[in-house]
């Protein structure tokens, strides 16, 4: 893909905060057409009106939503080009702690969300890549995962369960999209100053409502409990933009997050002696 983007439609879920609006503005500057989808009406709207996107109001843990996601991108468009799935949420606690509703909530997000979103844009775009007569056209694929996808973190069992998913989703697709010409990355930080700690706010009643309990942690800097340093989101953003142009699977922002992964691998590696 070209380092200028114009022509290019980009759809970002979970776009109206956070590390999606902060990677809207990057593509958008680059000249990508951006397609904003959030399930908070009052900040997607606002979120779309800076950057003259087309928002989207979208569930991502239900079908229809994303299905309805994608005709609003292609009736406008007519295409896709990069598709972010950056939408998540997350709980805190003892595994054993965590109710039915916490598991469900965390599936149907951070998993169902992705699969909505691969099912709802992939094959078209496989099929727009195989038709394209463009020199070096490349579509990409992102996914936001976690740190906590890669290596095993206490107090975030769900979380990481789903994040462990994301991650495969994105190793498997790598694999099976490279002849079509459509990169695939998957982002892995640790902390990253967004909302990820009032996720409950836009819990569902069917899933317990945003009084259910175990949100996570505040994720600022003076919180010694958590690893890590707090990024801004820019910064984080800036990481997501150039792995679209340089094809990069793992986007990994943290550097101190090495050892612990690295860690993990060696404790697999010692379990075939």
């Amino acid at each position: 893909m070209n380092r200028d983007l114009v022509g290019n439609v980009a759809v970002i879920t979970g776009g109206a905060s956070g590390i999606g609006l902060a990677t809207a503005r990057g593509l958008a500057a680059r000249g990508a057409d951006i397609v904003l989808a959030d399930i908070e009406a009052g900040p997607l709207a606002a979120a779309a009106s800076e950057l003259g996107a087309l928002g989207v109001q979208c569930d991502v843990s239900s079908k229809a939503s994303v299905d309805a996601l994608a005709e609003a991108t292609y009736s406008r468009f007519g295409r896709a080009d990069i598709v972010f799935n950056n939408a998540g949420v997350a709980v805190s606690g003892p595994t054993v702690d965590m109710t039915h509703a916490d598991w469900e909530w965390l599936m149907a997000v951070n998993v169902w969300g992705p699969i909505h979103g691969i099912e709802a844009f992939v094959p078209r775009m496989q099929a727009a890549a195989r038709a394209s007569n463009r020199p070096g056209y490349r579509g990409h694929v992102l996914f936001t995962a976690s740190f906590a996808g890669l290596t095993p973190n206490v107090g975030l069992g769900p979380y990481c369960v789903t994040k462990y998913g994301v991650v495969a989703m994105a190793e498997v697709l790598h694999k099976e999209l490279r002849n079509d010409h459509i990169g695939v990355s998957v982002l892995c930080p640790m902390r990253v100053a967004t909302n990820i700690n009032r996720s409950e706010r836009n819990r569902p009643a069917e899933y317990g409502g945003p009084d259910a309990g175990h949100p996570v942690p505040d994720q600022a800097e003076d919180n010694p409990e958590l690893a890590g340093r707090v990024l801004h989101v820019d910064d984080v953003a800036a990481l997501v933009t150039d792995a679209v142009f340089t094809d990069r699977l793992y986007i990994l922002p943290h550097e101190e997050s090495r050892g612990m992964i690295r860690r993990r691998f060696e404790r697999i590696e010692r379990a075939f002696g």
